[in-house]
Formats: structure tokens, C-alpha cells, sequence
């Protein structure tokens, strides 16, 4: 039987999945359908170094265009999948076109959570996800221009970083009390704020946007305290949203993403999905979570695969994230969503240190700010689980991998 795999998302969870299932021998037809013109591409440079012009298109692309030549998958781009029909087993593309499947892998991503507020129809607010989104960022800069960027993610202080390197002016509103707060403890949140207060860029915590001011383009950003702040230019980063509408109308579970079990297997037998629109059970935090990163992306991609192919390969690996703003670093192991106590090992005043998070004396996250040591032995820590007093990892001249012996 020739089966037909069709794959709607082209990011990095749809790659690896096609690179496994060819490499365990996988002979089926494989159809990708990618909403872009562009091939699938990484998405984390695009804050970093795409912005800041140290990167070039081409190399953001994860294979070259001969890896789905060579590798028999016939790529739709500039798509959208508009219709799903479980009965038929049929997907609908924008451009009239129906693919019929004998699998289906939805690894349909997220999109940026959008402001609805008097004035967000503006030009010259923008997001940021895309190659387009940076692309537009990037012509709308020239020096002398002024930056709101509303919300203190991930996102917003990467890109803060890389335009007071470019030389602009940045303000950031956070909404909250502080920066990065939904991901780091306080301490955290301190340190980066005062680097970015160091650079130059002026953040304002506890300051929501009430609206934007302008004739055509937006000239004024007004906080709902009344303050207003000047600028040339508005880039939005306030999270993001599954894509899983596509999923939602064939009547699949999507309670905060397309629900998966470990092995990336939706409720519909014939149907899979991976990645940012997903939801999953964690064993490490025992319970379902929705995890934005690329590692979790590629080893659900992994998981799927496995999961056509008839095995049972779950996806168990300890979350990791990374973020890079200035000469900083910031690796995260684990997810600090239940800890009770936050212990420093290093010296923060030199930039190069390590936040434990403990849980009943146990660790279930480390942010390491340049020290990839404690990055690696922080991963096996979360792997063991041992018993850690304060004194014990703060007290630098002692192996915390003495505890595994």
C-alpha cells in the first residue's frame, strides 16, 4: 500500500519528523503544506540575529530545498490548510486544492497574541514571527528612530537588546510587575532589567497600554496611567496562541492546543500533531502543558514519527529553553512553575552564574546566565532528583555532581 502522510505546518517540528521517518526507512508519499513562500526556517534567530543583520535568509533555513527533493516530499508552500474532513480523510487548501491522506501530522505552530486596543490598526505597529515580520521591522529602522515595544517576554527584551545595539532609542512597557515574569523568578527579572537599564533602554513595569495615537502611523503610545510615550515605531510581543483552529473545526480536543498523548497521538487514530499547537502530558511536571521551544518541537516530531511507523517512542526529555540578549546567555533547564525555594551559585555582578529552583528540597529548574556547566549538570540534577540544601549549592567549591555518585 502507498501510504500518503500529508503534514500541514512547515516548521521544526514537521522537518523532523519527515528526517525520521525517511532515515527509519518510512517509503509512503509525504506532503508538506507550509503557510509561508519560505522553506521551513528556524524562528529563534529572528529576534537575534536576523534582526540585527548578522544573518543572512538563507542560512535561517533548516534543510536546504535538495533535502525534499532527495527525500520524495512534495512541498506545498504559501498555502493554508482551510478545511479538514476526518471521514474523508481529506484536507482542503486555500488554492482549491484537496490532499487525501492515509496519516496526518498537524504541526500547524502559534501566532503572536494580538493587541485589540483604539488604535491597533495603525501602521507601524508590529509583530514579530515571521521573515516577513522582520523584514518589515528592519526596512521601517534607521538611526534616530524611536521603539515601544510592548511586553517584557522573551521576545520583547531580545528584541531591545539587539535595537540599542543597532543604536536606537527603545522604551519597553510591561504590563506586569516585572520583566520576564511568567518564566524567572525575581532575582532574575532584577538582573535583566538592570542590564538592559545599563544599555540604555528605558522599561516600565506595571504600565499597561491603554492605547495608540496617530493619523495614519503610530506616533504616541498612551499607558492606561495616563503617560504617553513618543515613538516612530511599535513592536508588539506579548506571547502567543496555538494554531488550532484547523484541528478545533474537525471536532479534535484542543483545550489550550490540539491535545496529544506522549506519543504525539491525537484522538483520531489516523491523526498526529507536534509542536507549539500542542498540548501534552509531561512526566515532569505530571500533568498536560503546552511548551513553546524547539526542542519540544523536535522531539514531538521525533514521537510522531515513530508513532506512524508503529512504534512507541515517547517524548520524556527534560524542557530546555535558551534566550540571548547582549553578551548574556540564558539557558533553562527544567520548568520552575511549582518551587518554593531560588538559590544563587555564582557571581551575578559577573555575569556569569546559575539560579537553582528547589521544590520540597528538590531542584525542578536551573536559568544559567553564561555557564554552560550549570546547564549540563543542571539537567542531570533534574533528571535525579537528589535532596539540595541552599548552603550546599551555593558553596561553589563543591561538586554538585558529587551528588549523583
Amino acid at each position: 500500500m502507498d501510504e500518503h502522510l500529508v503534514i500541514v505546518g512547515a516548521g521544526q517540528a514537521a522537518v523532523q519528523a519527515i528526517q525520521t521517518l525517511r532515515q527509519q526507512g518510512f517509503d509512503g508519499r509525504i506532503s508538506l503544506v507550509g503557510e509561508e513562500v519560505y522553506p521551513p526556517y528556524q524562528r529563534p534567530p529572528l529576534s537575534k540575529k536576523y534582526l540585527a543583520g548578522a544573518l543572512a535568509r538563507d542560512r535561517l533555513y533548516l534543510k536546504p530545498e535538495t533535502f525534499y527533493e532527495t527525500r520524495d516530499v512534495t512541498v506545498h508552500l504559501g498555502m493554508r490548510a482551510v478545511e479538514l474532513e476526518r471521514d474523508t480523510r481529506r484536507v482542503h487548501l486555500s488554492n482549491g486544492r484537496v490532499l487525501n491522506y492515509d496519516r496526518l501530522l498537524l504541526a500547524t505552530g502559534s501566532r503572536p497574541r494580538r493587541v485589540d486596543l483604539p488604535g491597533s490598526d495603525l501602521g507601524g505597529i508590529h509583530y514579530l514571527r515571521s521573515i516577513d515580520d522582520v523584514d518589515a521591522i528592519s526596512t521601517a529602522i534607521e538611526p534616530g528612530t524611536r521603539v515601544v515595544i510592548v511586553g517584557a517576554g522573551y521576545i520583547g527584551l531580545e528584541v531591545a537588546a539587539v535595537l540599542r545595539e543597532l543604536g536606537l532609542g527603545v522604551t519597553v512597557l510591561e504590563a506586569t510587575e516585572r520583566v520576564m515574569g511568567r518564566v524567572v523568578c525575581a532575582e532574575m527579572s532584577a538582573f535583566y532589567e538592570q542590564r538592559h537599564a545599563a544599555a540604555g533602554v528605558d522599561i516600565r513595569t506595571r504600565t499597561g497600554v491603554a492605547r495608540f495615537l496617530g493619523a495614519r502611523s503610530v506616533d504616541t503610545v498612551e499607558a492606561t496611567d495616563g503617560s504617553r510615550f513618543p515613538c516612530d515605531l511599535v513592536i508588539v510581543g506579548i506571547g502567543v496562541v496555538p494554531n488550532v483552529e484547523l484541528a478545533q473545526r474537525a471536532g479534535l480536543e484542543c483545550p489550550d492546543g490540539i491535545r496529544v498523548d506522549a506519543h504525539a497521538r491525537t484522538g483520531d487514530p489516523l491523526i498526529l500533531a507536534a509542536g507549539d499547537c500542542t498540548t501534552h502530558p509531561h512526566p515532569f511536571v505530571g500533568r498536560y502543558i503546552r511548551l513553546e521551544s524547539v526542542h519540544n518541537a523536535v522531539e514531538q516530531g521525533k514521537a510522531a514519527a515513530f508513532s506512524i511507523l508503529g512504534q512507541e517512542r515517547p517524548f520524556v526529555d527534560i524542557p530546555w529553553f535558551w534566550s540571548d540578549q547582549y553578551d548574556l546567555k540564558l539557558q533553562i533547564a527544567g520548568l520552575s512553575l511549582d518551587y518554593d525555594e531560588v538559590v544563587v551559585r555564582g557571581d551575578m555582578a559577573a555575569k556569569r552564574f546559575a539560579v537553582y529552583y528547589l521544590a520540597a528540597g528538590r531542584p525542578v529548574a536551573i536559568d544559567a546566565v553564561n555557564s554552560p556547566r550549570d546547564f549540563m549538570n543542571g539537567k542531570k540534577l533534574l533528571a535525579a532528583r537528589p535532596r539540595l540544601t541552599a548552603a550546599r549549592i551555593a558553596d561553589e567549591s563543591r561538586d554538585l555532581m558529587d551528588l549523583l555518585g
